[in-house]
């Protein structure tokens, strides 16, 4: 399959973007959330490092370009109903833009485990 009939597969929303959850290949660790649109999903696809839509500068970046913090990209997956990726990646250094290894080791939101009620 072709990088643009890949691409094609994806639902992308009314602004053209999809959001993409990255994670470490060999850990499993949710690294952070990113927007991407199909220009910067081609070029992660075509370079094999990761490029998001940055919403509020408008333009892309790819992870690691100031940083030193790159994404390697090991594999790129839809979810069930085309409108999420998912991005194994191997993550050099931090992959928050706050210097920590994850964007999701702050905030506890302490979820009660499931009942019934």
């Amino acid at each position: 399959m072709s990088v643009e009939e890949k691409i094609a597969q994806v639902a992308f929303n009314g602004d053209g973007l999809a959001p993409v959850i990255v994670q470490q290949f060999d850990t499993r660790e949710v690294l952070m959330m990113a927007w991407m649109n199909d220009e910067a999903l081609r070029r992660t696809l075509t370079s094999g490092r990761a490029v998001y839509w940055s919403r509020s500068r408008q333009e892309y970046w790819r992870k690691g370009d100031t940083s030193g913090n790159i994404q390697v990209v090991h594999e790129a997956r839809l979810d069930c109903d085309g409108d999420a990726i998912l991005l194994i990646v191997d993550q050099t250094g931090p992959a928050c833009h706050t210097g920590t290894r994850t964007c999701f080791d702050t905030t506890d939101l302490e979820a009660v485990p499931g009942t019934d009620d």
